[in-house]
Order: C-alpha cells, then structure tokens, then sequence
C-alpha cells in the first residue's frame, strides 16, 4: 500500500498508528519531508532516497539518518583518523609516563643518570682519540713506505693498509666530532625528562599544548 502525501492531516504519526491496527506486521511505512510536506509509503517513496526518513514497523519508528555526501565522508573518516591519532599518543605517552616514573624515584636520579650518560660519551669519545692517534702514527709509517713506489705500482697488501687506515681516521674523527653534539642531546633529553617527572609529581605546572616525551 503507498501512502499518498498527508499535508491536510495534523499528524503522520498518528494516522499511522491509527492504519498500524489493519497493517500487517511485517509493513513498512516510509516517511520524510520533502519540499515542507510529508510524504510516506509502503515501498518508500523514492523522494526519500537520499533524505533523513523515519520508517514505522509494527507500530515501532525508527530514525535513519541521511546518506553522507563523498565530502561528509571524508570528513567523517579524517575526524575518525585524528580521533585515532590521539588516542594513540595519549596511550604513548601514560606508558612513557609510567616509564620515567618507574625507573626514577627523585630527580637526583635523573641526574645522576644523565651523569652516567655523559661519561660514557667522554669515555667514548677518548678510547676514539686513542684510536685516531694510533692510526695517524701509522699513517706516518705508511707514508715512508709509499716514498719507494713513487715511480712504480703499489703493492696490493700496502695499498689495502693504507685505504683501511683512511677508514679509520675517518671514523674516529666523525665520533669525535659528533660527541659534543652527543652530550647537547643528552641534556636535553634528560632535561625533558626532568620537568616531565616534575609535572607527574606535582612539582611544576602542567605544560601547555605537547606533552614532552621522556627518554624511553
């Protein structure tokens, strides 16, 4: 049975309860607003394809929501994203927290740890010097060796000492080079994790926007 549109009556709903008497129980009466009136029918109407409808069963009604345009998707679907996102970070960082606050006790331990930390790039860094001096003297005695083969090839076990000693210049001069920058980020780091173990202790006020991310 379709239903034709019901501008003259006061109230869809209760004609419908009212038809629900003598329609079967498996009917379906289809509804929504097109144009400012109502229109319903048993198959739905096809006006209500694409429209916000209520569909009565057995006396029952039921809200259906409007089918979503591509562009209400994809916001849907990017909402959904940066909902997961940040989930996904505030799990990250209650781990992290529970982290720092379970490998330190105070904040002296933060700074004795950074302590350690820092030690172990000095002592690093000074078994590399150790290693660049030795590889710079036998550079030297490479030197006077290459001084007979000026005018004719080189041997092939010479020639691979002195191209496996280049590398080893070079590599203990990057470590050099690269401890300062080591112990920069320590600070900073263990620094992070200072006001952090802070803020988890009540110490400090809560910071604004991005929690920093202790060390794991």
């Amino acid at each position: 049975m379709v239903l034709s549109k019901f501008s003259s009556l006061r109230s869809t709903g209760f004609l419908l309860l009212g038809l629900s008497i003598a329609l079967p129980a498996a009917a379906r009466i289809t509804c929504c607003d097109v144009d400012g009136k109502r229109v319903c029918g048993d198959p739905p109407p096809q006006q209500c394809v694409n429209k916000a409808k209520t569909v009565f069963t057995g006396g029952t009604a039921k809200e259906v929501e409007a089918p979503l345009t591509e562009e209400q998707k994809a916001a849907r679907e990017a909402e959904k994203a940066r909902k997961a996102e940040e989930e996904k970070q505030a799990a990250e960082q209650a781990r992290r927290d529970r982290a720092l606050t379970g490998s330190y006790s105070s904040e002296k331990d933060i700074d004795k740890a950074l302590e350690r930390s820092i030690v172990n790039v000095e002592k690093n860094a000074s078994q590399a010097s150790s290693r660049l001096e030795t590889a710079q003297k036998k550079q030297q005695e490479l030197a006077k060796e290459k001084e007979f083969y000026l005018k004719k090839p080189m041997p092939a076990p010479l020639k691979r000492q002195v191209e496996e000693n280049e590398k080893e210049i070079a590599a203990q001069e990057a470590i050099l080079k690269q401890k300062d920058a080591d112990i920069e980020a320590l600070k900073l780091r263990f620094g992070e994790d200072k006001k952090r173990y802070q803020q988890l202790m009540g110490k400090a006020p809560a910071a604004t926007g991005k929690s920093p991310a202790p060390a794991k």
